[in-house]
């Protein structure tokens, strides 16, 4: 039975065309750390195309949140900003949610009281075990030992 993985990260940033590149660094290094290498390519670029809506779209607040979710089977990237204007697909040509919607399984966007958010996300499984927090697996020569005061 394997372990059910619950990975998150969030970052909250101003959208701006200069930190495009800087975003897509932060998620590169969970996704490398996290297992999922071959997710890097397309979470990146659906990231970036959310990302650079905010940026152009946004208003005079540009202030978004970038979240990042991996439960063991499902990838999900989440970009939350101010704006009230919920997204619309304008076709393949144009990229956008279209982008999105190419790179991902599903995708959404869905108001709140303080904005919107726009989602994607992934099927994702990893071949390897993650540790879990806390201490470190028992290594076999310290797992056979009998504990203290423990009869054998």
């Amino acid at each position: 039975m394997t372990a059910p993985v619950n990975r998150y990260y969030v970052l909250e940033v101003q959208a701006s065309g200069e930190r495009a590149a800087h975003i897509r660094h932060i998620l590169t290094a969970h996704l490398r750390y996290w297992g999922l290498e071959e997710h890097i390519k397309p979470v990146c670029r659906a990231a970036h195309e959310l990302f650079r809506n905010v940026a152009e779209h946004a208003g005079d607040n540009k202030a978004c949140i970038v979240e990042l979710r991996w439960n063991g089977r499902f990838l999900t990237t989440a970009i939350s900003d101010r704006a009230a204007s919920l997204p619309r697909p304008l076709g393949p040509a144009r990229g956008g949610l279209a982008t999105v919607a190419a790179l991902s399984d599903t995708w959404g966007a869905c108001p709140t009281p303080e904005g919107k958010i726009v989602w994607f996300t992934r099927r994702a499984t990893c071949d390897h075990t993650l540790p879990l927090a806390g201490r470190p697996a028992p290594t076999r020569s310290t797992a056979k030992r009998t504990p203290d005061g423990v009869p054998s």
